[in-house]
Formats: C-alpha cells, sequence, structure tokens
C-alpha cells in the first residue's frame, strides 16, 4: 500500500508551521484519538519552569538578587572589563585602581619572557592544538611541559589538561566508583565535590583540615568501602591557611587510603623555592599519592595538571574524560607555563617577596581591627565581615576609591563568612599594602558601626 504524502519542498517555516498544526488538529478530533487526547492533557499541564528558562527557580534567585542589589544602590561587582593584565594594578573602565582581585602570585602574568615563550609557541604551533592529545593533538610542548611539572613534584610522570576545574572533575569521576569512598575536606573547591558526585562514589566531607575527624571515621568505615580516596587543599583559597599535610600522610598510610592533594594555590607559593607543600612540609613526592595542580596563578597560564606515578599517570591518560575527549592544552598555553616555571626557579626571591607582602598585609589587617580568619598570610587574606550585603557595599565602596577587590557572597560562602578576598602578589609595594589596608578599614567604619565586632 502506498501512502502519498505532500511534499515540504518550496514551502516557507509559516506554511510547514501551519500544515503540522492542522494535523495535530486533524489526529486529536478523529475516531481512536482519545490516547492523543490524554497525553495533551499531560502535557498541557507541564509548567513554564519545566522547559523555560526566564522561568527556572534558579534564574528567579538570581534576579531577585539582582533586583535586590540594585534596589540598594549596590552595583553589580563582576564581569567588570579590566583593560590591562592583572598585575599590582588593573585599568577598569579607563581608571588605574589597586588590584588585589588576582592571584597573579609570582607576578609572571604580562612578563615580557613569558609573553615571549607563548608568542613563539604561536609562530610554531598556532593557538590551538585542535584536535584531543591521544589523536592527533599532540605537541612536543606539552611532554616539554608535563616532564617539568613531574621535576617540580619529584614524580615519575606528569599529564597536562585544558581546564583545572576539569582536572579535578574528571580525575576524580575515572578513579573511583559505586564501591569507594572520597572523603574530602569541607571548604575543598567545587571541582572536587562535582568530580565525586560524578564517580557515583559515596562522599563524605569532615571539619576543615581536622586530620583527626578523618583519622576517626576512617576507622569506623574503611573495611565498608574498595578505595579511598582523601582530598585536601595545599593551601585554602577562601581561607588563605596551610594544610596539615603531614599529618593527612600519617592517616592515609595507616587506613591504607589514597590521598590527592589540591595545590592551586600552594604551587609558587609554598617552599622556599615554590615547590608547593611537598617542600614546605618535607616530604618525599611518594607520600601523596595524587598531586593536583594549576596552570592559572603562579604560572600565568590555563589549565591543571596531575603529578604521580607512572602508572596513574598512563591510566589517566587513557580513561580519564576531561584528557581523552577534549582538545589538548594550546601550545601558547603550555608555552608560557613552561617559561613561568623557569622563572619561578631562577628568582626564588619573588616567592620570598610574595611571603613578606602576605605577611605585612596580615599584620597590618589585624592591627586595624579587621577580621582575617583563618588566615596564615601568605598569598590570600580574607576581610571576614559575616553580610553579603556589608561585602557588596564594601566591595563597591573601595571600586569607587581606587582598589579591586570582589567580595565572596552567599552562596559562595555561608552567609556568616562574607567576605572580601584579597590576593597578594610579588608585585605589589610595600605602601600600596599599607594604602590598600587603610581603605578598607576606613569605607568599613564609615558603613558599619565601630562597637560591633568584624
Amino acid at each position: 500500500m502506498t501512502v502519498n504524502t505532500p511534499s515540504l519542498a518550496g514551502l516557507s517555516q509559516e506554511q510547514k508551521r501551519e500544515m503540522l498544526q492542522r494535523a495535530l488538529e486533524k489526529r486529536g478530533t478523529s475516531n481512536g484519538s482519545a490516547k492523543d487526547n490524554d497525553v495533551r492533557a499531560v502535557i498541557d499541564q507541564i509548567p513554564e519552569s519545566a522547559y523555560r528558562f526566564d522561568k527556572f527557580p534558579e534564574y528567579y534567585r538570581l534576579h531577585l538578587q539582582r533586583t535586590l542589589a540594585e534596589n540598594a544602590g549596590i552595583p553589580n561587582p563582576y564581569f567588570r572589563e579590566h583593560d590591562s593584565y592583572g598585575g599590582a594594578t588593573t585599568v577598569v573602565d579607563g581608571r588605574n585602581l589597586l588590584n588585589f582581585g588576582m592571584y597573579n602570585y609570582l607576578g609572571l602574568n604580562g612578563d615580557p619572557r613569558v609573553n615571549a615563550a607563548a608568542m613563539a609557541s604561536i609562530e610554531r604551533y598556532g593557538t590551538s592544538a585542535s584536535a584531543s592529545r591521544v589523536v592527533s593533538g599532540e605537541r612536543p610542548i606539552h611532554r616539554a611541559l608535563e616532564v617539568r611539572l613531574a621535576e617540580l613534584h619529584e614524580a615519575d610522570d606528569a599529564v597536562a589538561f585544558v581546564s583545572g576545574h576539569a582536572t579535578n572533575v574528571s580525575v576524580i569521576a575515572s578513579l573511583l566508583g559505586s564501591g569507594d569512598l572520597v572523603l574530602h575536606d569541607r571548604l575543598v573547591h567545587n571541582s572536587v565535590m562535582q568530580g565525586a558526585m560524578l564517580s557515583g562514589a559515596t562522599r563524605q566531607a569532615f571539619p576543615h583540615n581536622d586530620w583527626q575527624a578523618v583519622d576517626a571515621i576512617l576507622a569506623e568505615s574503611r573495611r565498608r568501602f574498595d578505595k579511598v580516596l582523601i582530598v585536601v587543599e595545599g593551601l585554602y583559597s577562601m581561607d588563605g591557611d596551610i594544610c596539615p599535610l603531614d599529618r593527612f600522610v600519617e592517616i592515609k598510610r595507616r587506613h591504607k587510603a589514597l590521598l590527592m592533594v589540591d595545590e592551586a594555590h600552594s604551587m609558587g607559593v609554598l617552599g622556599a623555592t615554590g615547590r608547593g607543600a611537598r617542600e614546605h612540609f618535607g616530604l618525599a613526592s611518594t607520600d601523596v599519592d595524587i598531586w593536583m595542580g594549576t596552570l592559572s596563578k603562579s604560572f600565568a597560564s590555563c589549565g591543571g595538571y596531575i603529578a604521580g606515578n607512572s602508572a596513574l599517570i598512563e591510566l589517566l591518560k587513557l580513561t580519564a574524560s576531561g584528557f581523552v575527549y577534549s582538545v589538548g592544552l594550546p601550545p601558547p598555553m603550555a608555552a608560557a607555563a613552561l617559561a613561568s616555571i623557569e622563572i619561578m626557579l631562577a628568582e626564588p626571591e619573588r616567592v620570598a617577596t610574595l611571603r613578606a607582602n602576605g605577611q605585612l598585609f596580615l599584620n597590618l589587617a589585624k592591627a586595624r581591627g579587621l577580621n582575617t580568619g583563618l588566615s596564615q598570610g601568605i598569598n590570600v587574606v580574607p576581610v571576614i565581615l559575616g553580610q553579603s550585603v556589608l561585602a557588596a557595599r564594601l566591595a563597591a565602596m573601595l571600586h569607587e576609591r581606587g582598589m579591586e577587590t570582589p567580595p565572596i557572597i552567599h552562596p559562595a560562602v555561608e552567609e556568616r563568612a562574607a567576605r572580601l578576598r584579597l590576593f597578594i602578589s610579588s608585585l605589589h609595594s610595600k605602601d600600596q599594602i599599607h594604602q590598600a589596608v587603610e581603605m578598607i578599614a576606613e569605607a568599613l567604619a564609615e558603613i558599619k558601626p565601630p562597637k560591633e565586632d568584624l
């Protein structure tokens, strides 16, 4: 039997829509169409919040927050366009501002030698790897970078990913499964939690830096899991405090667990020569199973990496989705990171200056009565305010007076932990640090009664 169907060739989009509508109406009124009508009735009950982004509850909450901020006269502090690279100062809307909002810790972003390395790589390889490294995206600069990263950690090997966030997500998701446990610090980065959820493993947070709690948890529950991965950060990016890594090494050995250290904010910062938490604590590379780091902070580039033994790296290169199914790290970014590492090692005074600047900022802030929380005064110093609105107002006031330091508000942190978060650089002068602390203290005194505890 041949069914004749009308040709759609030559019809406009409007004609096609009308034809479809007539067909639906005919089907809805024909004999035996009760089932179709039931389906339509169900579909008609689906709310707009299920298929319109502007009706999503999440969008509504964002819009409400934005409206409340606008009504309170608080400008949006996010997505400001910076007209220069982020050094000790930055340019926004033609104004030169003191800059404490970027993690250019060693001042290598914008360094002429780093720029030259990136440009030379562009001349040779172009701006993109143009493919996954597994197929045809591999370039010599990738391996040169990975060899240097492995040497920094005294590890067998390393693998570089195109994104720091994707590094944690895909590595944790590829190494663990439903019978395993991810045990992480409650203040660990979002990427760790996302990776744990994607893996299907049981996920449990422990109190910040509380190695004794980890010991107790594993003493009670270790036998119920196959693999256990403990995840900590070398230096915590919100609070600026150092993980007691030597204690966690003891715990992981005692319970035959795996230990992963996120060194995003500790590499280039901790240790006399910037080699990170391992150098700071005098640990052997093998004391930690998975060394993770990013290239976007001290190393003036973009991407992430894992360093460890050869079996781990081989496994990740063939199974980690963020590596296997992603374009390779752009060669100019690999070249910039490699040049930054070489400069850091050749000029350890950058690390020393950073740490002196961080300590100076912390001491001055405490002297002015500012609540700096857990910060140990290295590269991250928060000023904890306890109210998101207060943090946003203070950041706006500082911006108007010539200082860039975006607020961190709920839900990024708990409401009681709303804050300004200041990143310190080796590029900051002592005068700039003094000026910044005074600006914060004076602006805060104007908008918050002095009797309240800060």
